[in-house]
């Protein structure tokens, strides 16, 4: 008896120290720990880089121009997005550019071959781009190829196919019909569409990462594939449904292309955005390897680069800085992740 009174006794105190020390937390450490230390420096990056370039021309703070920069990094910004979900599983789609081209060209094509009509090019430009997703996942899972590897082979060949059917041509004109308009120039509660299409994409993808098991099944196979297997997650079945829904969503950017440009672009418009898709990704905070990483520091690393190549635009820059620029920040970021992650350097000793 003596013994089942002073248990409870014992155990009280301790149980009191969680909620004292709960108690004591600050608003502000609230507020850091839900934000994240890594999408708090981006946040603080963000706003520096805002004063600097603003103190420097006054035109930066335009209504206008703050469009500008939303509806400018829209492109860019999803197909940084869905990169963001192929790292995180631990993989990496080098042809997303190739991908987005493809589909603007056949949603121009179609929608000039069809009278004009806008549904069916998109539709066709969706179903393009996920059967691109799905050839890129399958040649990775039953030939057994290294991602990088054989996304650079379907980059090199989606971008082939669009210059082929398009005779390397901007081909079709969209630029006439009210939904084509309304996707490059409308806006809704003030906001330009372009920035609305980027917003509920991710969004979408947030509540899929964060919220239901097949995002937690994404983070399981990139930070372990082995014990998520062993699980019993099917991994062959997350990386083929992972990269068609690359391949989906680089669709709507090839769309967006369209609609911005006001015919198919082939190349033009889709050129190099692998490079920034990957750095949008990795500056927000994606671990390469996999495993980690966050739509909301992915958004953030890409209003971070919006910024900077408007920035230098103002303030007279050589845009050929922009691609150095878009370069040491890609490197930079890698540098760090590494750094925190403590892992033992290439070639040198522990």
């Amino acid at each position: 008896m003596s013994l089942e009174t002073q248990k409870p006794s014992q155990e009280n105190p301790m149980s009191a120290e969680p909620v004292a020390e709960t108690s004591r937390v600050s608003p502000f450490r609230r507020v850091l720990n839900a934000v994240g230390v890594q999408n708090s420096s981006l946040i603080i990056a963000l706003v520096v880089l805002v004063l600097i370039i603003g103190s420097q021309n006054s035109n930066f703070f335009l209504t206008n121009n703050l469009l500008l920069i939303g509806s400018a990094v829209t492109i860019m910004g999803l197909l940084a997005l869905v990169q963001t979900l192929v790292i995180i599983l631990g993989a990496l789609d080098i042809s997303v550019g190739s991908m987005a081209g493809l589909a603007s060209v056949a949603s121009a094509m179609v929608f000039q071959a069809t009278g004009g009509n806008a549904g069916i090019g998109m539709l066709a430009a969706l179903g393009i781009g996920l059967v691109c997703g799905l050839v890129n996942g399958m040649i990775i899972i039953f030939g057994r190829v290294n991602p990088v590897v054989a996304t650079l082979g379907t980059l090199a060949a989606y971008k082939g196919l669009a210059q082929l059917i398009s005779n390397g041509k901007s081909q079709g004109y969209t630029g006439a019909d009210d939904f084509f308009i309304f996707l490059a120039k409308g806006s809704i509660a003030g906001l330009p569409t372009l920035v609305w299409v980027f917003l509920i994409v991710a969004a979408l993808l947030h509540f899929l990462l964060k919220y239901t098991d097949i995002g937690r099944n994404i983070y399981a196979i990139g930070g372990n594939d082995t014990a998520a297997r062993l699980a019993g997650i099917n991994i062959n079945r997350y990386i083929i449904g992972v990269y068609a829904l690359v391949g989906v969503v680089a669709a709507i950017a090839g769309i967006l292309i369209t609609a911005r440009t006001g015919s198919g672009q082939p190349v033009s418009g889709s050129e190099g955005l692998e490079l920034q898709a990957v750095t949008g990704a990795a500056l927000g905070g994606c671990m390469l390897k996999g495993g980690k990483g966050s739509i909301v520091g992915t958004v953030l690393a890409v209003f971070i680069l919006g910024v900077l190549d408007n920035g230098m635009s103002l303030l007279g820059i050589n845009p050929f800085w922009q691609n150095i620029a878009r370069g040491v920040l890609l490197v930079v970021a890698v540098v760090l992740q590494q750094l925190r992650s403590g892992e033992r350097r290439v070639g040198l000793p522990t």
